[in-house]
């Protein structure tokens, strides 16, 4: 996994450059969406039909937005049109698909996974070598994408051999996004009304007191939930100067969950919630409650990354003028944060037409490294649909290096930009190429559920021994680790 910190760092540096200028859903939900969807296509189905032309390829969306996201569903509707339009002999079959490690493989083994679907870039390495996934170089080297894609990315989603298995949708980096409006009433903000953010993780306590103390809301929200509050604690951790987990030469992997650096971590850890400043249970809080937490006004500060901004405003309904960002703060070890993304993955029973289909259906989202007049009205709908709801329409860290398609991408952000840059300037300026880390190696979804077990102890009982704790985390990691890599 460290090739990509390599890769998002080039990402990172463009689009800082040229921007300037401007979880798997079981298969009886699956069906349902299919079955409630199904008149989404019969336009596409007519439109083929009066063109005299069968339908002969099948495409199994995975990618299709949930049943209560109607204005995505309406753009996808759309995109679906449009394939119709281009490609007449394929038919577009909607299916709602949330990765989770947990249920894939027993999906795949069903014979059930759809033609398409997203996952995380902690993944692709372990669907890759477990057969679960299609290979798809042939069709990236026919269409001329192989040679716009990073040479770090396709080491991230290829075997050992240079086979290519998936491509990139989008990558993230976290950062702070902070309610403006509780930064107001606790007197944190500038003449001009910006925040006043912390730089450091001594001024984000200090931060979170003033605003507990006036206003009564959290100044913080910690996860300690589910595998998100061990993804969100390893960025502190490597702002006091830890490695959590480290790759060997001989492809093993040692786990560093109890060295000096990740205890110092945790015990500013139990600092917050020992001073009150955290929301009432976060044990309760996952990745999903946080948003809710922030876009509500029941907390100030939330850790989060470029890619969710429509959580605290859309979902949750925080004012767009209302949210900023800063980086993530600096500690003892430096200033990092952390960097991933998300790509499209297609199943290992996929035909070539049936891959062909879904990279056809990827350019006419505006998601592949293709610029025509499609792929730019793709990107518009997008970009419109975002804005009609509320979402901060920002800009972003671009996944393919080709200048035409950055520029293009940079081009719809810059028109349909709407809110004030200034109040992401903190964190898009201090998230450096430099400062940018991938998550841990290893079995990192394993590693992030041992820390979440440490942090809901922490948080919960003041008398905690965090050392003794992240001990006996760090033995069950390595454990893991052996178990599944020892020679």
């Amino acid at each position: 996994m460290r090739k990509m910190g390599r890769f998002l760092s080039l990402a990172l540096a463009t689009a800082m450059t040229m921007s300037m200028v401007a979880g798997c859903g079981d298969k009886a939900k699956d069906d349902n969406n299919t079955n409630n969807n199904a008149s989404n296509t019969e336009s596409a189905g007519t439109e083929a039909a009066n063109n005299g032309t069968e339908k002969s390829v099948t495409l199994t969306l995975g990618i299709w937005p949930e049943d209560t996201l109607t204005d995505d569903i309406a753009v996808h509707e759309g995109y679906v049109e449009k394939m119709a339009e281009l490609h007449p002999e394929v038919e577009c079959v909607p299916s709602y698909y949330k990765y989770s490690t947990d249920t894939f493989m027993p999906l795949v083994e069903s014979g059930n996974c759809p033609t398409i679907f997203e996952t995380w870039f902690t993944e692709p390495q372990k669907l890759i070598k477990a057969g679960a996934v299609a290979d798809i170089t042939d069709e990236l080297e026919e269409r001329g994408w192989l040679d716009k894609m990073s040479p770090t990315v396709r080491d991230l989603l290829s075997d050992e051999n240079g086979r290519v298995y998936g491509v990139p949708r989008d990558a993230y980096a976290l950062g702070i996004m902070m309610n403006v409006e509780l930064f107001e009433e606790a007197g944190l903000v500038d003449a001009d009304g910006y925040p006043v953010y912390p730089k450091t993780w001594d001024e984000l306590l200090e931060t979170a007191k003033t605003i507990k103390d006036k206003t009564g809301s959290a100044g913080f929200c910690l996860l300690a939930k589910d595998n998100a509050g061990g993804w969100h604690f390893s960025n502190i951790a490597w702002a006091f100067g830890a490695t959590l987990c480290t790759e060997n030469e001989d492809g093993t992997y040692t786990s560093n969950l109890n060295s000096a650096e990740a205890i110092a971590a945790m015990e500013f850890v139990k600092s917050m919630a020992d001073a009150g400043v955290l929301t009432a249970d976060p044990t309760n809080e996952d990745w999903g409650t946080g948003f809710t937490e922030l876009g509500t006004g029941a907390a100030a500060m939330y850790i989060a990354a470029n890619d969710a901004v429509n959580q605290p405003t859309q979902v949750n309904g925080l004012s767009i003028d209302k949210l900023a960002m800063c980086a993530i703060p600096e500690g003892p070890g430096g200033q990092f944060s952390l960097t991933g993304g998300t790509p499209y993955m297609f199943s290992k029973d996929a035909t070539k037409e049936e891959i062909n289909a879904a990279l056809d259906y990827l350019e006419i989202m505006g998601k592949a490294p293709v610029v025509t007049e499609d792929s730019i009205a793709g990107m518009k709908a997008d970009a419109q649909n975002k804005v009609d709801q509320g979402v901060p329409y920002i800009q972003n860290f671009p996944c393919w290096t080709d200048e035409e398609i950055i520029k293009a991408q940079n081009d719809v952000i810059a028109e349909y930009g709407n809110v004030d840059p200034k109040m992401y300037q903190p964190y898009f300026d201090a998230t450096s190429s430099e400062g940018l880390r991938p998550e841990e190696p290893g079995l990192t979804q394993d590693m992030y559920g041992e820390l979440t077990k440490v942090l809901q102890a922490v948080v919960t009982d003041s008398s905690a021994d965090v050392t003794a704790l992240m001990n006996t985390a760090n033995d069950n990691y390595q454990k893991l680790l052996d178990d599944t890599y020892a020679k």
